[in-house]
């Protein structure tokens, strides 16, 4: 029957509403949306980015994980994993999952060691972030929080400022955990910083109950990462010797460019990338 366009346009606006309403009410609830940011710069050697696949792996199939998840208000989580490094690197190592049972952690873990990590240059947390935030704003299940797990072993030293990227992310809802990995013997120490648990703490953690896990020895990797995996998900932060809370206080301050500042002294030794 013919109808006027009008009514045609208002017919399809209508249709279009009820599907889009339709598809947002079938999605799954779950506790945490969480995204694994993991760095793969060249400061890591081949064997420091398997301890840290291994580890990542491991922590999620761990019962301790499970549990937390179990224990949540809806019983299940959306999580997924990304290798970054430069501005422009970021590899999906894990698309979103649902796990809310033993049987998803145990595939999502198999997909991690299913793969290997290849190391690429220069150190964007910057990049990660914002990378992740995107991620998040189009997860596929209603999240009740929405959390980026961060690890690395130096500062921001490629893209925008790492402040920049952390402010947009918090101001969005998003909260910023970090694992600073303050191991040493890795190839291009260099660029490294003595401090990076400060660092992760000042300049790139943020968002409700957010906090800072510092890795000093590659032993204590895979309880790090459960330990953190645990907080994220109970969306909780118990006082513990190796958490450190981020808060503000009248700290003296913090040069959050100092990872760029020591690739501009360095870069001299490196012409070929700009």
């Amino acid at each position: 029957m013919w109808r006027p366009l009008h009514q045609l346009s208002f017919m399809c606006a209508l249709v279009a509403f009820v599907a889009t309403q339709t598809l947002a009410s079938a999605q799954e609830k779950v506790d945490v949306a969480l995204v694994l940011a993991v760095d793969v710069s060249r400061s890591m050697s081949p064997e420091e980015l398997r301890i840290q696949r291994r580890g990542y792996a491991a922590a999620v199939a761990s019962s301790d994980v499970v549990r937390a998840i179990e224990l949540g208000a809806h019983g299940k989580i959306a999580l997924m994993m990304f290798e970054w490094a430069n501005d422009n690197y970021v590899r999906v190592t894990v698309d979103w999952s649902l796990i809310e049972g033993p049987e998803d952690a145990r595939d999502f873990a198999d997909r991690i060691l299913k793969q290997e990590s290849y190391s690429q240059r220069r150190t964007s947390i910057s990049g990660a972030i914002k990378h992740a935030a995107e991620l998040l704003e189009e997860v596929p299940y209603e999240a009740d929080r929405h959390v980026i797990d961060i690890s690395g072993d130096g500062p921001n030293n490629h893209g925008s400022p790492v402040t920049l990227a952390r402010d947009v992310a918090v101001e969005s809802g998003i909260t910023i955990n970090g694992l600073p990995l303050m191991t040493t013997g890795g190839p291009g120490s260099q660029f490294n910083i003595p401090d990076l648990d400060v660092y992760y703490h000042r300049c790139v953690t943020g968002g409700p109950a957010s906090f800072v896990i510092p890795v000093t020895e590659w032993a204590q990797f895979p309880d790090a990462v459960r330990r953190k995996l645990i907080l994220e998900i109970g969306g909780y932060v118990p006082d513990k010797p190796l958490v450190q809370p981020v808060q503000f206080t009248l700290e003296e301050p913090y040069d959050c460019l100092v990872g760029e500042k020591i690739w501009q002294q360095l870069r001299e030794q490196f012409f070929w990338d700009p």
